[in-house]
């Protein structure tokens, strides 16, 4: 061999041994340099997918040409083209002009004479709940052409007095027009009964049931349909909404509906018109179900436990009818999760993993009607798809927030794109320190080989189900166990391994494998999930990780998120380099001191000066006039065997004098009168937009600012810099809608307070709202009015919280975030960073050190009426 071949072949080696690493660092080994970068590695990873949110409560995805759309309850809708960039394109209950109904309240006038529009708790408004919106190829026209996109609603009053309607357009995004009124809940069997703020007289007369009975559809009167007292019998019935429709391997075509109380039902359906097959007759399964005359039959629930928005689908490559079913309750502390059954026939009977029916046994029948939501002995029927959950962003992990997770996840759909075979699980969800705001989102499903259908961990962001190397699946992960438990607690990740010898060990001790391509085995204490592995896109961090998905033959679902490769010298160097404690210079409140990083890893904390801070945080303020008090913190990261320590030296602020710190009388001008602050500055119509207008107009004391609907006022920063402070201020809108702001305040986007004159979507009541690290509804239980001066006062001072309408006191609470806790806090009126500009006029804005007494408040509100 020549000597320059040899140099060749050297050189070769030489830059194999180069690419080696390459390749093993692209694959999840973090070396000195990105340690703790929040785009680990991501020079070597795919292209970085987009996101759009949109708000869609109880949606129902259908896809039209290729766009998706998902359709919801207060006729929220949005589309997407790649089921990650949604944008909503309804106006919600706007009539007449409505996006998909037109004149809402002339065109669904049918399903309204029951429920829905102005009456009992939808006074002064409508309840157009979880709409099912499907193609149906064979509906006949008036006009005698074929094949319509079909609305399947809910028009509800209270929590069972509801009717089930459908409209149908021939344009997806309507207009709809109504068809009929088909099922009717909460009917008695005496004349006269009304409910509370209602005229609607419930007796089943004013139903269907009339013309069903004379046109011989079905038997008559069931006398089990009422209670002894002539009530509505909702142990056995159930609360007419949430209807689903779809068609089985025969080309039948079935509605399944149904909400707490008497369980979950289903009926054919005549795919030319839309109606109901009513039984006619009652009857009974083979396996001992109801089958009622006007109902149909039951598939799942009962007894008034928990179990709502019912989604049968055909799944073509297992062959099984799967049913979906919600329990809980939708609120962010309500415990709302998804379960899923399954049956060889659209009615059933559905069973979970464990065997288990969907309909509740007789032991929980103890004759007494009503919901039960403290009853959860439901809880072990189905297999839970997820429940809460928060993979914990600790410091050193990469990213920012607090992590990646879900509060109530529920009411879902489902749709198989028919090309790729993918399957989805279109469902909305609250999130972890977030309240009630709610998205919609979409996760993919895998067949597991018991041939169940699990979730993935991670929201759709185009990943393929591939094969996978073994040596890819080997590290640290967070994981989660999603357990069977209805509750309102969260599940938060536990670090495990999954070890070269194909042992777990961590949190939990176990094994695992990988099978075919990507098939998951996962065996914890003894309990086997089966499941896939897939790299998903992980928001938290910006990066592809590897995860999997697993379900036990009990129903319950595992999670795993793998983690970097790192050493223990690396743990805490990540540590050190995201620890933080705000800002340090300008230091009012007590600092929160981080004792846990990443990965077990430890952080203990000194302090120089215990008079000035001690080593949990506590700080002593300076009195009135004395100058600023400084101490060191120093904290001590351990990883193992390895420490590093890093220190912060803090900047202690005297305390203020109690009394008024700024007051704004917009005398024709935005001027601050006390001389403290700078005046304001008129914004466009968010708080950081430039432009808008604001004019004066007469006030309730001398002048007014007026605010246009497109406009607000920038504040000057530190307004606020305290624990304990006042606000109060005198209103008249002119317009109210949900989450407009009158007066806000943020230290950043994460930490904010917003007094709201009408409330969110979820609570249309005057209030002080509070996000989103830590999430707080101060509720008046009120809405002031338009178009009428109102003056508003609230308090804050040791967490405590009082809210003041026209002097008297509408809301006490405890635990408010102490939010304005550094010397920079931005403030807006009439503008926050998200929502709809204040529209009406606002007089003598008074700021306050300390707290007003009710007595002060209410000298001020006599001394300017």
């Amino acid at each position: 061999m020549q000597k320059t071949t040899k140099k060749r072949i050297g050189l070769i080696l030489f830059l194999l041994l180069l690419i080696i690493p390459i390749t093993v660092f692209s694959q999840g080994y973090s070396g000195k340099n990105n340690a703790n970068s929040n785009k680990p590695n991501q020079e070597n990873q795919k292209e970085v997918p987009s996101f759009q949110e949109a708000s869609v409560h109880d949606p129902s995805i259908i896809k039209a040409g290729d766009t998706y759309y998902a359709f919801g309850t207060h006729i929220d809708a949005a589309k997407s083209t790649d089921l990650m960039e949604w944008s909503n394109f309804t106006n919600g209950y706007t009539t007449p002009d409505n996006t998909l109904y037109g004149d809402l309240s002339e065109n669904l006038a049918g399903s309204f004479e029951w429920a829905g529009e102005d009456d009992s708790d939808s006074a002064g408004g409508f309840a157009v709940w979880a709409p099912e919106a499907v193609w149906n190829e064979h509906y006949e026209h008036e006009d005698g052409s074929t094949g319509a996109y079909m609305m399947y609603y809910s028009a509800s009053s209270t929590y069972i007095r509801s009717a089930i309607g459908y409209a149908v357009s021939k344009d997806v995004e309507g207009p709809y027009s109504y068809v009929d009124t088909i099922m009717y809940s909460d009917f008695h069997e005496k004349e006269g009964i009304k409910d509370a703020g209602s005229d609607v007289n419930k007796n089943w007369k004013n139903t269907n049931l009339p013309d069903l009975i004379e046109d011989g559809t079905i038997e008559g009167i069931r006398d089990e349909w009422f209670l002894d007292n002539g009530g509505y019998n909702y142990n056995d019935f159930t609360n007419s909404i949430d209807a689903n429709l779809f068609f089985d391997e025969d080309g039948k075509m079935w509605m399944t509906y149904g909400s707490w109380a008497g369980g979950i039902f289903i009926l054919e359906v005549d795919p030319t018109t839309g109606q109901p097959i009513y039984p006619g007759k009652d009857g009974v399964t083979e396996d001992g179900r109801m089958i009622d005359r006007y109902f149909g039959t039951k598939i799942s629930g009962g007894y008034g436990r928990s179990g709502e928005g019912p989604y049968v689908n055909y799944d073509e490559e297992t062959g099984y009818y799967f049913l979906y079913v919600t329990y809980g309750w939708l609120g962010a502390d309500g415990g709302y999760q998804m379960r899923s059954f399954r049956s060889e026939n659209p009615e059933g009977p559905y069973v979970d993993a464990a065997g288990d029916p969907a309909i509740l046994p007789d032991s929980l029948d103890n004759g007494i009607p009503g919901n039960k939501p403290d009853s959860l002995e439901h809880a072990d029927h189905g297999n839970k798809l997820m429940g809460n959950f928060l993979f914990e962003r600790k410091v050193g992990d990469p990213g920012s927030g607090n992590g990646y997770g879900y509060m109530s996840p529920g009411h879902n759909s489902i749709f198989t794109d028919p090309d790729t075979g993918k399957r989805f699980l279109v469902f909305h969800t609250r999130f972890p320190d977030k309240g009630e705001m709610h998205e919609l989102r979409v996760h993919q499903m895998f067949e597991n080989k018991e041939g169940w259908l699990v979730a993935a961990p991670y929201r759709y962001a185009g990943e393929e189900l591939a094969k996978v190397n073994r040596q890819d699946l080997i590290g640290d992960y967070q994981y989660i166990n999603h357990g069977s438990d209805i509750t309102g607690d969260i599940e938060k990740a536990s670090y495990i391994s999954l070890n070269k010898n194909n042992k777990i060990s961590g949190a939990v001790e176990g094994s695992w494998k990988k099978t075919s391509h990507n098939q998951a085995e996962i065996t914890i204490d003894n309990v086997t999930y089966d499941g896939v592995f897939i790299e998903q896109w992980d928001h938290s961090s910006e990066s592809y990780v590897m995860t999997f998905t697993a379900m036990s033959q009990e129903g319950v679902t595992v999670w795993g998120s793998k983690m970097l490769d790192k050493t223990d010298e690396e743990i805490v160097e990540d540590v050190a380099n995201d620890l933080s404690l705000g800002d340090i210079d300008n230091v009012i409140s007590n600092v929160t001191l981080p004792v846990e990083g990443t990965r077990n890893s430890e952080i203990t904390w000194e302090t120089s000066d215990e008079t000035v801070v001690t080593d949990s945080g506590e700080i002593n303020r300076p009195g009135v006039d004395a100058e600023f008090a400084t101490a060191t913190l120093t904290a001590t990261i351990t990883k193992g065997d390895v420490s590093e320590t890093k220190s912060f030296e803090l900047t202690v602020l005297p305390t203020k004098e109690a009394g008024l710190v700024a007051h704004y009388p917009f005398e024709n001008d935005l001027e601050e009168s006390t001389g403290n602050f700078e005046s304001g500055a008129s914004t466009g119509d968010r708080l950081d937009n430039s432009g808008g207008t604001i004019t004066f107009e007469d006030g309730q004391l001398g002048r007014a600012a007026a605010f246009d609907g497109e406009s607000g006022v920038s504040l000057p920063d530190g307004l606020i810099s305290s624990d304990a402070y006042s606000v109060s201020l005198w209103l008249k809108p002119e317009k109210l809608t949900p989450f407009t702001t009158a007066f806000f305040g943020a230290t950043d986007p994460d930490n904010w307070i917003s007094l709201l004159p009408s409330g969110t979507e979820d609570l249309e009541n005057t209030m002080i709202w509070s996000g989103s690290s830590t999430w707080y509804d101060a509720n008046t239980e009120m809405t002031i009015g338009t178009d009428e001066w109102t003056h508003l006062a609230f308090t804050v001072a040791d967490g405590n919280i009082q809210i003041y309408i026209n002097g008297e006191e509408k809301h006490t609470g405890s635990d408010f975030p102490n939010v304005f806790t550094n010397t920079s806090a931005k403030f807006g009126l009439g503008v926050n960073y998200w929502d709809t500009p204040y529209q009406g006029l606002m007089d003598d804005l008074q700021i306050y050190e300390g707290l007003l007494s009710p007595e002060e408040i209410k000298n001020i509100t006599d001394s300017n009426e």
